[in-house]
């Protein structure tokens, strides 16, 4: 099976996949303070939950495709995959990485690498033109050519990382959960910022999209908005340019990628 690790700003989503089925899934707090041996500690305990696979750290996986925005992150996977992988082929998402996607940007190297996996993923089961709106830390936008080249995109402050500052710059205002108010109009504080924060978000969307959209196609509902991150279903139901939603976008990316890197290697 393949083991595939999406390493984000906030939290880390690991997929395990038989074929093309992701058949198991687990979401972990990012912190660049863990050693590999920690990670690995780690990685064991999750996946020696599963039934199919061993005991031991590395039975019954066979591959592993890694993308990470934490650099020292990326550093101690690295080691990981030496020392407890030594034997498994492993495809880290980094340049020279055969992506099969074009990157049309002014810097093609400051391009995050969850972005070109998510585009991966994006032209693979959708083809282009098409959005990819990605609800991390930061919210980004990915703009996917008809061609399936990556030409840009658009980074806004996430959901949480606008909640965070609301409770922190606001004297009378404290962080809140992110939830679906009763009404638009709050009846009380927690109400008012969480409709805030859900159509607020919600109307980003929209208007980002729709500007992409024009500038991407010549007929812009000729473009396909694939909305994917761990806060997507807050804004699914109030969002009216998504047409797809794929949680497990950037793993089905990372699939890909090592499908098309494992013969080179």
């Amino acid at each position: 099976m393949l083991l595939t690790i999406d390493v984000g700003n906030t939290h880390t989503v690991l997929g395990l996949f038989d074929g093309e089925e992701i058949v198991e899934h687990w979401r972990i707090s990012t912190d660049a303070r863990r050693t590999a041996d920690e990670l690995a500690v780690l990685l064991q305990g999750l996946m020696g939950m599963h039934p199919l696979l061993g005991d031991e750290l590395g039975d019954g996986i066979d591959g592993i495709a890694i993308c990470a925005t934490v650099p020292s992150v990326l550093h101690e996977l690295r080691e990981v995959t030496r020392r407890y992988y030594g034997d498994v082929p492993a495809v880290l998402v980094e340049p020279g990485v055969k992506t099969g996607v074009p990157i049309l940007t002014d810097n093609p190297k400051e391009v995050g690498a969850d972005r070109i996996i998510n585009a991966v993923a994006a032209v693979e089961l959708y083809g282009g033109p098409a959005i990819v709106v990605d609800f991390g830390t930061a919210t980004t936008f990915d703009a996917v050519s008809a061609r399936g080249e990556y030409v840009g995109g658009v980074i806004a402050p996430g959901i949480e990382i606008s909640v965070e500052a609301l409770g922190v710059r606001g004297a009378q205002l404290r962080k809140i959960e992110v939830a679906r108010p009763r009404s638009v109009i709050g009846k009380n504080t927690v109400e008012a910022m969480q409709s805030g924060i859900i159509y607020g978000f919600a109307g980003q969307v929209d208007g980002v999209v729709n500007r992409m959209a024009r500038e991407l196609a010549e007929d812009p509902d000729d473009v396909t908005v694939i909305a994917t991150g761990g806060l997507a279903p807050m804004v699914l139901g109030e969002s009216s340019v998504i047409d797809e939603h794929e949680p497990w976008l950037t793993l089905v990316g990372l699939r890909l990628v090592y499908e098309r890197n494992v013969s080179r290697m």
